[in-house]
């Protein structure tokens, strides 16, 4: 089988459907982002023509063996029916290679990619923001086990200020890539050939833009940051996809359900829906949306027809399972106060920061420090801060720091909260300065974070006196915080594991 055969006719009217006038138009963000310009060549065709679509095992077969035959790196993607389907299965897979050229699999008609898998051992993927293609790899039994390089990730790391793919193989390679096919139901059936086109061209110059930004990143000293990086979302990723504790909490308006009554209605509506989109293999939204559950939650309704009143419950796809919605809600409703979900969620977050300042004025002020302390060092080292460092673990470590907040006591604090060696080395002295700092340096508490911050404002007349106080020393903006330049050193963090 040639992989990047140009397509016959037999073969087109196979895999391909007729391209359709009311086919899904681009945004006009994405149409901004991606139109070819004067100084950009545009991508309308894969180089060596559009492959045929994988579907039986004979054809599998031949891909491995031309895949173990190639050489270098591999560039994979995924093309999911997210927002169509229940669940992120993957509904088209493309992978290339140098030597071996482009293939594009149908993981539905072969589920099983073990032997793509074995042909790919040794060899380190390419992936464009990998964190969300890993899970449905892995599903099809795709795994990483040589390395994993992130196109978008090695432009964070980086500071580049667009790291979508498409603005970033214009600004990188001066190529023009449509991207107005990322948001179709790619588990239609058969795939039209504009959107086969699209899915080809992905990986055609993945590999081409990852041997520029890794160009990039060692004359920037941070390669091996990337890789660290990488092995982290690989890790993740399994972390990722374990079932996570009350899923139904993540519905989106749920802050406005006051009552652990209200939370009940959201818990049973969101079981019933994801039962019926279960089924039916259709995404949740579809079927009912988060601002249906949360109405109802609001409203509590004590009868069928108060429910079926409900502006949110009026749509076609909502009157399909009305009854299903009434028994949930009903159900919730008649539930036992000691039954009731719980106010907040089980876990040992710290408390949104706007309260810190009345709960713990030197957990407020260590914030307050730390974070101005991060936010230089990724300027200097010109990187987005939640790349540096995840706020929500800055914001633990400074609600509990450990017990020796020095250096030592951070860098140990930081390794077992998942930091990267490379964070730690840069980040952890510079916050442990600022500490220093802020515990001699603390504003008194108030009533909360803004009064603090209305308090620290140099000039601000005195509600008492009416004269101006002097400018406060707010340990966010205290000098010594700001750490010198400095370089990541190669060598691991003392203590890092190897």
């Amino acid at each position: 089988m040639t992989p990047a055969a140009a397509d016959s006719p037999g073969a087109a009217s196979a895999q391909v459907a007729t391209e359709a006038a009311s086919a899904p138009r681009p945004s006009e963000a994405e149409a901004a982002s991606s139109a070819p310009t004067a100084d950009l060549t545009p991508l309308v065709e894969p180089r060596d023509g559009l492959p045929p679509v994988i579907t039986s095992a004979a054809e599998l077969q031949q891909a491995a063996q031309a895949l173990r035959q190639g050489h270098g790196p591999v560039a994979l993607d995924a093309e999911r029916a997210s927002g169509h389907r229940y669940g992120q299965r993957a509904y088209l897979i493309q992978i290339r290679r140098a030597g071996a050229g482009t293939f594009l699999i149908d993981p539905v008609a072969q589920p099983d990619l073990g032997i793509i898998d074995d042909a790919l051992a040794g060899v380190e993927w390419v992936l464009h923001a990998a964190s969300q293609d890993l899970a449905c790899l892995e599903e099809v039994g795709l795994h990483p086990r040589a390395g994993l390089f992130d196109t978008e990730l090695a432009a964070r790391l980086l500071g580049r200020p667009r790291v979508g793919l498409g603005p970033l193989v214009a600004d990188v390679l001066g190529l023009s890539l449509a991207k107005e096919h990322s948001a179709v139901d790619w588990s239609t059936r058969p795939l039209r050939r504009s959107w086969l086109v699209y899915a080809a061209l992905d990986v055609e110059v993945l590999l081409e833009l990852a041997d520029a930004l890794r160009a990039e990143l060692t004359e920037a000293g941070k390669d091996h940051v990337l890789q660290q990086e990488c092995a982290h979302v690989i890790v993740q990723s399994q972390a990722d996809a374990q079932p996570k504790p009350d899923p139904w909490r993540r519905t989106s308006g749920l802050h406005k359900v006051r009552g652990r009554r209200g939370l009940a209605v959201v818990q049973a509506l969101w079981q019933e829906r994801d039962q019926i989109a279960r089924i039916h293999d259709v995404h949740p939204s579809r079927i009912l949306p988060d601002a249906a559950l949360v109405a109802a939650a609001l409203a509590l309704p004590t009868k069928f027809d108060d429910l079926d009143a409900l502006p949110e419950f009026s749509t076609n796809g909502a009157r399909r399972n009305q009854r299903s919605w009434w028994r949930a809600v009903r159900s919730a409703t008649a539930l036992a106060d000691d039954d009731l979900p719980s106010a907040t969620s089980a876990n040992d977050a710290p408390p949104p920061p706007r309260s810190w300042a009345a709960r713990d004025p030197q957990a407020w002020a260590r914030l307050e420090a730390a974070r101005t302390a991060v936010a230089a060092i990724a300027q200097d080292q010109n990187m987005p801060v939640e790349n540096l460092l995840k706020p929500d673990l800055l914001r633990r470590l400074c609600w509990q720091p450990p017990q020796a907040a020095d250096p030592a006591g951070l860098t140990a604090a930081m390794l077992e909260a998942g930091a990267r060696p490379w964070q730690v080395e840069l980040v952890a002295p510079a916050v442990a300065e600022a500490w220093v700092v802020a515990r001699t340096d603390a504003v008194p508490a108030t009533t909360d974070a803004g009064e603090q911050r209305r308090r620290r404002r140099p000039g601000r007349a005195s509600e008492v006196s009416g004269t101006a106080e002097p400018e406060a020393t707010s340990p966010a903006r205290t000098e010594p915080t700001r750490p010198r330049r400095r370089r990541v050193r190669r060598s691991s963090t003392p203590g890092a594991p190897e």
